[in-house]
């Protein structure tokens, strides 16, 4: 752009001076506004701490009750009781002592101990752009942690009598359901079953299939990339439990699929199973060929599969021969009947599900097709939703003989409040072991079993081995308080003050790690699920292998494990930029020393311990880091199983309260068999 002609260099200085005056005042304001922040940080990252480490910071007059607190860059833990005394372990007195022998500090949050971030400057923090995905759902939990547990003092003040929210209203439920296909498709083809099922309920499924069509095959595209397409024709009929975590699906108590084209074997398939966790059990596929009829494969009486028409069988010559040579004989032959495949694309079926004394019995057209023995840890009463999807079209369902009384959902049924299962308080002296149990706040099954068994093993019993429970909180007031009553009669639970998610157990880890060390004082720290089974004897007896110098990380143990960057469990770049993972051990149950427990413990508190979302993962990638420092003796046992349960194991994952009390059972008579039946 040409200067004008006209214009002269002291008009021109003087429009500088302006713009230079008005980028001045700008500046100015930003420092006005942004001081009160930069003094509030510089304040807190100043060295004049009076506590060591972490000075006492001032944080509001937040009417919360927290005995002890640690904050951290990365993330945070708050752990709102210890368990010395028997007393309700969220409202310690005043001067009450600890586990760690430190005393406790008042209600208000007005004294708490914070690390050399305040909270509301991480707050703020987390707000930016800058901020991970990771430390804002960590934000948003610990907010929505905070008002859930104001809403559990509520329950306190109000002084609302507990026993009427454990026994539950006594609710009364139909006997029959019925639904038809346009208001299943609104309910998006889950019907609910108020009071699940009994033996002798019945549903039946009035349905049409649809006509195959065609589906892309990712892994055909492998082996013939000229033509990945198979046409498939099929649907589910599941039974399903109460989603139990969040993040997961419901149990499937049963599973029935009938493949009409598409199976990978060609035929005509119905394939029978179960889910727990998202884990799938051994399939029962029926393709045809009538099953053994021996009496230990029959259920009440019924084959599993039964025999109908199949495209590649065909007499051969030999049996033509004796069905000659047998009429010539004047030998009756018994005429035997071959119905063909129950379903049929475009044409209606009628489908009965009827519950047994044994098992499933499925029916198709009059006749009886399939029987589905039960599995252990599956009730007939959890059963409290169908679910129907896939290629097919529902006319009608309906469901009869169903049971009348409300089940045993509520606390009161599981939750035994017996003086034999009590947790004694936390020993002075230090312990071989401390087991940090993941759990979530409605597991109330889950924890009661946990304490009916293994922990009731001798070295728990002689304190050479001591168990707590950490869980986080639950969206439901009402869940909460249960919890916190249940924490402070059997005083074996820590809470943990934010909202429960998936992404976040990485930070019960770190409340694990931290209650080890310092709560407790353990050589050894062992963190696993409140589904896991433990032989605690023998788990003491792998430890004992090693050298007490030596650091340890013990599990089951994944090298060279590459990040899924597709699917349900799909990891960005931006959450995990490397392309493969650390040595980790699967997170079911695993094991490491006292030194990489602080090492964890430490680093969180200056702000540099990365966290990730799989909290296997990360403590893989911890011990990784301190074996940089100090050398690390990695062992590796397929025994710390991942799935399931096998012959001879240290612990057994993804087992229902009722495998676990089958499985002490089996111990305690000297016999460590599974319970996968």
């Amino acid at each position: 752009m040409k200067r004008s002609k006209g214009e002269s260099p002291s008009v021109r200085r003087f429009k500088l001076s302006y713009l230079l005056l008005g980028a001045a005042v700008l500046y100015l304001i930003l420092i006005f506004f942004k001081f009160p922040e930069f003094l509030e940080s510089a304040t807190a990252l100043s060295g004049g701490d009076s506590n060591g480490a972490f000075g006492g910071l001032s944080f509001g007059d937040a009417d919360t009750e927290i005995t002890k607190s640690h904050l951290s860059s990365d993330g945070f833990h708050r752990i709102l009781q210890h368990n010395e005394n028997q007393d309700a372990p969220l409202k310690p007195q005043e001067g009450a002592l600890s586990d760690d022998g430190n005393q406790h500090l008042p209600a208000k949050l007005s004294k708490q101990q914070y690390g050399r971030i305040t909270f509301e400057i991480l707050r703020r923090r987390n707000r930016t752009n800058n901020s991970s995905v990771l430390e804002k759902m960590a934000d948003e939990a610990w907010a929505l942690g905070l008002k859930a547990w104001e809403e559990v003092n509520k329950y306190d003040n109000k002084e609302i009598d507990m026993g009427t929210i454990l026994e539950g209203k006594p609710e009364s439920c139909p006997s029959w359901v019925s639904m038809d296909g346009e208001e299943l498709a609104k309910r998006d083809f889950v019907m609910f079953l108020p009071c699940g099922l009994a033996a002798g309920s019945s549903i039946t499924v009035i349905g049409t299939p649809h006509p195959a069509h065609q589906e892309y095959v990712p892994q055909l595209a492998k082996l013939r990339a000229d033509d990945a397409l198979v046409w498939v024709s099929q649907f589910m009929v599941e039974l399903q439990g109460l989603k139990a975590v969040s993040g997961e699906d419901p149990p499937k108590i049963l599973h029935l699929n009938p493949r009409l084209r598409g199976d990978w074997s060609h035929q005509q398939v119905i394939e029978h199973n179960t889910c727990y966790r998202m884990q799938w059990g051994a399939a029962q596929r029926c393709d045809g060929l009538p099953s053994k009829s021996d009496d230990d494969m029959l259920v009440d009486g019924y084959k599993r599969c039964e025999k109908w028409m199949r495209n590649d069988v065909i007499d051969t010559k030999e049996s033509k021969i004796f069905s000659w040579f047998e009429r010539f004989i004047g030998r009756a032959k018994k005429p035997e009947v071959t119905w063909p495949f129950p379903f049929r694309e475009g044409r209606m079926f009628v489908l009965t599900i009827r519950a047994g004394v044994d098992g499933y019995h499925i029916n198709a057209g009059g006749r009886h097709v399939t029987s589905f023995a039960y599995r252990m840890g599956f009730t007939l009463e959890d059963a409290t939703g169908l679910a129907i999807k896939g290629d097919v079209d529902v006319h009608s369902v309906y469901a009869t003989s169903l049971p009348t009384s409300h089940p045993s959902f509520s606390p009161k049924r599981v939750l035994d409040f017996s003086e034999k299962w009590k947790s004694h308080p936390i020993p002075k002296a230090q312990v071989q072991l401390f087991i940090g149990v993941l759990s979530a706040t409605n597991h109330f099954a889950e924890r009661m079993a946990v304490r009916k068994t293994w922990m009731q093993s001798l070295p728990v019993k002689s304190f050479k081995v001591a168990v707590r429970f950490f869980v986080a909180l639950n969206p439901r007031s009402e869940v909460n308080a249960i919890l916190k009553k249940e924490a402070a009669y059997f005083g074996d639970i820590e809470i943990l003050p934010f909202m429960d998610r998936y992404e976040l157990v990485v930070l019960k880890t770190v409340a694990i790690c931290e209650y080890g060390v310092r709560n407790v004082t353990a050589a050894y720290i062992m963190k696993c699920d409140d589904d896991t089974f433990i032989r605690v004897e023998t788990i003491l007896n792998d430890i004992e292998r090693v050298s007490p110098e030596k650091s340890l990380y013990l599990g089951n143990l994944n090298l060279l494990h590459r990040p899924l960057r597709t699917g349900k469990w799909a990891v960005s770049y931006e959450e995990w930029p490397e392309e493969i993972y650390p040595p980790y051990a699967n997170g079911p149950g695993y094991i490491i020393s006292c030194d990489i427990a602080n090492f964890i413990v430490s680093r969180h508190k200056s702000h540099s311990l990365r966290l990730f979302k799989m909290e296997d993962v990360s403590m893989g990638m911890w011990v990784e880091q301190f074996n940089s420092t100090k050398i690390v003796q990695y062992t590796h046992n397929w025994k710390y199983c991942q799935y399931g349960c096998m012959e001879g194991y240290h612990t057994a994952h993804y087992q229902s309260p009722r495998q676990m009390i089958c499985l002490w059972d089996n111990l305690m008579k000297g016999r460590p068999h599974c319970c996968n039946v």
